[in-house]
């Protein structure tokens, strides 16, 4: 079993945790166990699919709890989380159950640096 055993959040398409998964596919000490969305609809899930990765479904509503979120993690011995273009914020939870082996990925700091069209005020 690798040493370190991914989980990637994602909202979109998921080009980014797609390159991700594949390039630690070929590493024996890392690996992408599974794929967290939280919408149902996002093409990360397809990408999920044909990558052969579990994947599941967090909508905000329990993402916010995330009793449900955190069985799934500990169900595939998560060891570390990357947000790879995830658009919601972080809870406490999630943090605390992660400390110091969290990486966000995305290239700004949002809101405030979110870009034309981007999250900046919303």
């Amino acid at each position: 079993m690798p040493t370190y055993r991914l989980a990637i959040f994602a909202s979109g398409s998921g080009s980014n945790a797609e390159v991700i998964a594949r390039y630690f596919h070929v590493n024996p000490e890392i690996a992408c166990v599974l794929i967290v969305s939280n919408k149902s609809d996002a093409y990360v899930l397809e990408r999920a699919r044909q990558l052969n990765i579990p994947s599941f479904v967090c909508p905000k509503n329990e993402f916010q709890n995330g009793k449900e979120l955190m069985e799934v993690l500990r169900h595939h011995n998560v060891t570390h989380v990357v947000l790879a273009g995830f658009l919601l914020l972080i809870p406490q939870y999630l943090i605390q159950a992660f400390p110091n082996r969290i990486v966000n990925i995305h290239p700004a700091l949002l809101p405030k640096y979110g870009g034309k069209g981007m999250y900046g005020m919303r």
